[in-house]
């Protein structure tokens, strides 16, 4: 898999092709594991739950890892930042 850098994670598009998932689930590695960042579950979250949507079976896994590490409000604000994202791209 190449290496990528994401400095600004709100600024990744959409896009039709698997290659996006893939982006979307390296975003929720790298806030859920602190790579370059502060850890961020709801952050981590958000992006594998995107990540899944688009169709990345790895992150529909690590995204319920995530979750089970995360408390009610956590994950309500994860799901719906994750919403609120899908709604604007």
């Amino acid at each position: 898999m190449a290496r990528f850098e994401m400095h600004n994670a709100e600024t990744a598009t959409m896009g039709g092709d698997n290659n996006s998932a893939d982006v979307f689930c390296e975003m929720g590695l790298m806030y859920a594991t602190g790579r370059g960042c502060k850890v961020d579950l709801v952050a981590a979250h958000k992006w594998l739950n995107i990540a899944a949507i688009k169709g990345n079976d790895r992150a529909a896994e690590l995204r319920a890892d995530v979750a089970a590490a995360m408390d009610k409000m956590q994950l309500a604000a994860a799901l719906r930042a994750a919403r609120e994202w899908m709604t604007v791209h």
